[in-house]
């Protein structure tokens, strides 16, 4: 094993992991396989398993049990094993014929003792032992039929899905988002008057609702893990309220405090709350294919952070859009395919043009190592040049075998290169210049009133004019990157204006967006009057006056904005982070 980091972590736990599932039927949850989709792949699992059959199954209620010839299970998962976890598992357990049950949980033992109440006195007084997980052993025996079958229960932190050497997500924490100003209302209300909150900045553990705290937990458990495999003691540094409170956490954590005692390295943990620079995460400022990607691909079912790429392609079928669900879809992790890899890696680091000239550069040498009878063009390179490079794989099934990840980024990248949305990029970063010129300008009405003609019901937009989910993701660049403003007499009548031009859109709407559906409250078109979509719309600009003023605490750094000079333009600075996958962004830095 190479030095001690995200891979090495997330190898070690799923070789824990894959030691029990010989022969067994095996269930995971969404955040642990995305783990393993990132970190080893299904089929280092499928191999581990055996047998002809596949044995992996999604862990929900519905899920189907193990018949009399499949006598062993393992249970993977994310999150702590209460309330609706183990009702589902008592449930799959009781319609299956199983003499032997293994489940595996990310959370630490000791945050189990803190979800079950223990105090923490008690909880100290128990170091060694495990009662919870003893408990649910016994549990799972009685509910297999026969307490001599055997039961086990334990825990590995599979905390990371391991993107690149140096980038892990935490699928498990997908939802996991910082307060805004207007949370401060909902936990006042839960407080007797003498004890309420001011603002955000007096926001702490205390204050926060069981289930966030225990969550935090969760996430606190697995960084402790984190941190003992890499050998460190850490020391932790906060950027916002939420972070602030999750920094302050696993500096307290219990098991946290032992392994400090022996740890010999040395590392900072720097956590930033997203909201302070959703900027970063919206803007089109960033030159990388990747990121591209990630923005128009259609997104893996079951995933935060991979997409499908149509693999007919390379297959007989013809390219009509009623095939593509014919074949399954390709996808960005690679992580059992060394070359397919060594490219991806390649896409993250390097500018969009040079990463292109990548992808050709890899098609090229693999089509020759086949003796494949490929033509050479230099120049620029175009999405027909690339594919007329894949389609030589087509008819070779070794070569296809051989290269299969290669192949999947390749169509990823003509994929990408060829999408309509992909030609909107420079009119949405058009846009962001001009606004980025207006801010150090113009008031916010102003704004808001160059914004107010782009948004159009379907019926008039062309394919250039932004969809709703556009025009949302606009306007949260805009109050992002405006930071705290000043209110004057025509801001009211602005954002009105807006709000109900937009609320109408959405009415108009052939069809609702999951996302739309999620602001709306509605699943239907037909069912969401003005009346319900102005009220959404009034609640979405809260929000974004809050996105604001996420920086009003901060005494540096108080905006993203960074006014332009007659030598220099106006840009946003490089504390603005393209980090789009987790919420809170946690830096590790060996020392």
């Amino acid at each position: 094993m190479s030095d001690p980091g995200v891979l090495s972590f997330t190898h070690q736990g799923w070789e824990q992991v894959l030691a029990k599932v010989k022969r067994a039927l095996v269930y995971l949850d969404a955040a642990c396989a995305e783990s393993l989709h990132w970190g080893c792949g299904s089929t280092r699992l499928l191999e581990a398993v055996g047998g002809p059959a596949c044995h992996l199954r999604e862990f929900e209620p519905t899920a189907v049990g193990g018949g009399a010839e499949q006598p062993k299970a393992v249970f993977v998962l994310s999150c702590l094993l209460k309330g609706r976890i183990v009702e589902t598992l008592r449930d799959i357990i009781c319609r299956s014929h199983f003499q032997y049950c293994v489940v595996v949980t990310a959370v630490n033992h000791a945050v189990h003792l803190t979800a079950n109440h223990v105090p923490a006195a008690a909880a100290a007084e128990l170091e060694g032992q495990q009662p919870v997980f003893e408990q649910l052993e016994e549990k799972l025996c009685e509910w297999m039929g026969n307490m001599n079958y055997t039961a086990e229960v334990l825990h590995v932190p599979l905390l990371l899905a391991p993107a690149a050497p140096h980038l892990a997500l935490t699928p498990a924490f997908a939802s996991l988002f910082p307060l805004l100003p207007r949370d401060v209302h909902l936990l006042n209300s839960a407080r007797p008057d003498k004890r309420r909150l001011g603002s955000l900045g007096e926001v702490d553990a205390t204050a926060l609702p069981p289930e966030l705290l225990l969550q935090i937990r969760c996430l606190v458990s697995g960084l402790s893990s984190l941190c003992e495999h890499l050998g460190v003691r850490e020391e932790c540094f906060a950027v916002g309220s939420l972070s602030r409170i999750i920094a302050a956490d696993l500096a307290n954590y219990a098991p946290a405090k032992n392994r400090r005692k022996t740890a010999a390295g040395r590392a900072s943990v720097v956590f930033v709350d997203r909201t302070l620079d959703l900027t970063g995460a919206v803007g089109h400022h960033g030159d990388n294919l990747v990121e591209k990607m990630l923005s128009v691909l259609p997104q893996l079912p079951g995933h935060t952070n991979d997409v499908m790429v149509n693999m007919v392609e390379l297959t007989a079928l013809h390219t009509e859009e009623e095939n593509w669900n014919a074949v399954a879809p390709g996808c960005l992790a690679q992580s059992s395919d060394m070359a397919g890899k060594a490219l991806w890696e390649a896409l993250l680091n390097t500018k969009h043009k040079e990463a292109v000239m990548e992808v050709r550069r890899h098609l090229v040498e693999a089509a020759s190592r086949e003796n494949l009878p490929i033509k050479m063009s230099m120049g620029r390179v175009t999405p027909g040049q690339l594919t007329t490079y894949i389609q030589l794989f087509k008819n070779n099934l070794k070569a296809l075998v051989n290269h299969c990840g290669l192949l999947q980024l390749g169509l990823a990248t003509v994929q990408t290169l060829k999408h309509p949305h992909t030609a909107k990029w420079d009119n949405f970063l058009a846009f962001e210049r001009l606004l980025l010129q207006s801010v150090g300008e113009s008031t916010m009405s102003v704004v808001l009133s160059q914004l107010l003609p782009m948004i159009k019901p379907s019926h008039q937009r062309t394919k250039d004019d932004y969809c709703p989910e556009e025009l949302l993701i606009l306007l949260i660049y805009i109050y992002s990157v405006s930071g705290e403003f000043t209110a004057d007499k025509n801001l009211g009548e602005a954002e009105e204006n807006v709000k109900k031009t937009l609320a109408q859109v959405f009415c108009e709407e052939s069809e609702l967006s999951p996302l739309l559906q999620k602001i709306t409250g509605c699943d239907s078109s037909i069912n969401l009057t003005f009346h319900k979509s102005k009220i959404a719309m009034d609640e979405l600009f809260t929000s974004l006056r809050d996105v604001a003023g996420a920086r009003n605490l901060m005494k540096q750094f108080k905006s993203v904005y960074v006014p332009g000079n007659h030598t220099h333009q106006e840009n946003v600075s490089v504390t603005a982070h393209k980090q789009k996958a987790d919420t809170t962004l946690v830096i590790l830095r060996r020392t």
